[in-house]
């Protein structure tokens, strides 16, 4: 039964604070695995956040409207499941002595989908502040549509390791520049990583890093003081232009034996600290002890602040137009499917067009008026082609905008764009093929969390020629289509355009990558739109029996039909079999496949890339007409030449092979 608290006054909040402290490295030490320092040193800030300024419906987790909290230091995941436990979301008390053990809903680091209250996967540092960055974007955006439904913060708590990482700077970069002011950044900065003292690595001045970003910036000496926080963050809150940085001085494993050293960064303390920990605390040393009168007190601060946020929210939203309510369900659901209705395609008279042009009218037809989709490129709308015409560009004086400008940060850009996700849009992202290295981590967890973003990735293959080997991708598709759960369309032509996008944009949910070229090709009569869907079809079929069978995608199979059309002549029989998408074909059931590709005719692959891709399918080597090696500067042509792609070079090698 709840105590009777007739004051905030009346509660013992540092108790709460211990209370979380002993629980977090209760949690490690019945794990035998994880990370006390944070616990120790940074309980007073994840406190603070939650009891005073969060707005939370703890029995709703995913109330539309909440503030965003990301863990971007996930490596401090006990001290933020056991503020969640006691602020009352859906966790037990089994549930945290389950830490980092398999299928339980407290995993070694926070992960979207498993932990009530979770907003992000982390884990990798730097991730969880531009993921941040993405989500305070998402809110901007919202709140200058739907000014009466949506207005919320986004707070990260970060530590040095966060902002040694590349991406945290990318992203904060383009944070200061568009204005995000509702982005509440908590530093916890106790000086030390894992191998020791940050001076030995790290010694910039932050404060000034962040201000010449175009951020405030607001000091915390005593990390161990919660009104000191409290204050802080309400002195962030009334930023009316510019995101802040709140740089809490904190000691690492603060009242442990180690305490200030690296030693208690990744290490479970020993019993006999965990008892002097407790004693010093006031905390019974049994574990997992937990005082009932905290956790009310704890929930008490919490739902005076928040009450019936979500009943709130429903209500208004309940008066709003029937176009409103419906957007708003979208933004909420699981279920991320836009249908490619309204999109006439007008082909070019001389019936050849860019694969990158096709992609950039379907864009256009659909994205300027849909809410739900906007995106952008690094630094390179001019040859992606993913620029919203009359869209506008999303600036800090225009929220509304459809086009993100970037800047050449790949790496933020993906991870952004996994926060505008997290909020319900349906977003893409856009560079060179090549480029998909810079931001691989972050396209990892796009595929972990499984979220519905878009990656358009455009010059596609050594054919891009004369910018040479650094531009040429080789490896890249092999390295997106071994990620799970990515989609990847690597089509033809306008007609295989079209029915990647329509596959992409129906389906309920997921990642997908469309890789495109940026030459105008032929618009194939064999190419078919309506066969995207299952990842591969017979483009080219012989009357008899094929004397082999080519297996192709993207540019590559203009080349494989005008291959097997001349050998046709020469009276060999070759079936050409488009594979837009290697994974989707892969999936299909054994009669499909063996329709397509009966097992007792030769199969040979014709692909600018990895050869590693085609192990499931092609067992001999010498069938494998593919790319191992990087390209080289030169024309296109002579590019081709050099690595075997020239249609000569071709129809001799399987000419050769069939004898």
């Amino acid at each position: 039964m709840m105590n009777q608290i007739n004051d905030i006054s009346e509660i013992n909040q540092e108790k709460i604070i211990s209370q979380i402290r002993c629980l977090g490295i209760d949690m490690i030490h019945e794990a035998n695995s994880g990370h006390p320092g944070i616990v120790l040193g940074a309980a007073p800030i994840l406190y603070s956040l939650y009891a005073h300024h969060l707005n939370i419906d703890p029995k709703y987790p995913n109330y539309f409207n909440r503030d965003r909290f990301v863990m971007s230091a996930g490596h401090g995941a006990s001290l933020l499941y056991a503020v969640l436990y006691m602020a009352g979301y859906d966790l037990t008390l089994d549930d945290l002595k389950r830490f980092r053990q398999i299928d339980s809903k407290t995993p070694g680091h926070p992960e979207y989908g498993i932990t009530p209250g979770v907003d992000c996967t982390t884990g990798p540092l730097g991730q969880g502040i531009a993921t941040a960055v993405g989500m305070a974007i998402a809110e901007a955006n919202l709140n200058a549509r739907y000014k009466n439904l949506i207005n919320h913060y986004t707070y990260v708590l970060c530590g040095d390791g966060d902002l040694m990482e590349g991406i945290s700077y990318e992203a904060c970069s383009l944070a200061g520049t568009l204005k995000l002011n509702k982005l509440i950044v908590l530093y916890d900065s106790n000086s030390i990583c894992l191998d020791g003292e940050t001076n030995k690595t790290f010694n910039e001045d932050i404060s000034m890093r962040f201000i010449s970003q175009g951020w405030n910036v607001i000091k915390v000496e005593d990390g161990n003081n919660f009104e000191m926080i409290n204050t802080a963050i309400n002195e962030a809150k009334a930023s009316t232009d510019k995101p802040t940085l709140i740089e809490v001085k904190t000691i690492i494993g603060k009242y442990s034996s180690l305490e200030g050293t690296n030693k208690v960064h990744g290490k479970p303390l020993t019993e006999e600290d965990i008892t002097k920990i407790k004693e010093k605390l006031e905390i019974r040393d049994i574990p997992f002890a937990i005082s009932q009168k905290e956790i009310e007190e704890f929930q008490y601060i919490i739902k005076e602040r928040c009450q019936n946020l979500n009943q709130k929210f429903e209500e208004k939203l309940s008066h709003e137009e029937e176009q409103v309510q419906q957007e708003i369900n979208y933004f909420r659901s699981y279920d991320k499917s836009i249908e490619l209705k309204d999109f006439f395609y007008d082909a070019p008279e001389s019936k050849k067009e860019s694969p990158r042009d096709t992609s950039s009218k379907i864009l256009n037809a659909l994205v300027k008026d849909c809410p739900y989709m906007l995106g952008g490129s690094a630094d390179l709308f001019t040859s992606t082609k993913v620029y919203i015409n009359d869209g506008g560009d999303f600036q800090k004086n225009n929220y509304l905008g459809k086009n993100i400008y970037y800047g050449v940060r790949e790496h933020a850009m993906a991870a952004i764009n996994n926060g505008l996700a997290l909020c319900g849009f349906r977003p893409y992202a856009a560079t060179y093929l090549a480029f998909s290295d810079y931001l691989k981590p972050s396209l990892r967890l796009t595929s972990m969390m499984n979220l519905s973003n878009i990656y358009i990735f455009t010059h596609d293959s050594i054919s891009v020629g004369e910018d040479g080997p650094t531009h040429q991708p080789v490896e890249q598709l092999l390295a997106l289509r071994s990620l799970p759960n990515l989609d990847v369309f690597r089509p033809a032509d306008a007609n295989e355009v079209i029915g990647s996008y329509k596959t992409i944009l129906e389906k309920k949910n997921g990642p997908s990558a469309i890789l495109l070229s940026r030459n105008s090709l032929p618009i194939l009569e064999e190419t078919k739109a309506n066969e995207i869907e299952r990842g591969g079809y017979i483009a080219l079929d012989t009357m008899k029996k094929p004397d082999c069978i080519i297996l192709s995608s993207g540019e590559e199979l203009h080349l494989a039909l005008e291959v097997a059309k001349n050998l046709k002549v020469k009276g060999i029989e070759i079936r050409v079999v488009s594979i837009p998408n290697l994974g989707r074909f892969l999936k299909q059931d054994e009669e499909y496949i063996e329709n397509i590709l009966p097992v007792e005719i030769r199969k040979i692959v014709v692909e600018s890339s990895s050869s590693f891709s085609w192990n499931k399918l092609i067992y001999n080597s010498k069938n494998l007409i593919t790319l191992d090696e990087f390209g080289t500067c030169g024309k296109k042509e002579d590019v081709y030449k050099r690595y075997g792609f020239d249609i000569t070079s071709l129809e001799e090698k399987i000419e050769n092979l069939l004898k």
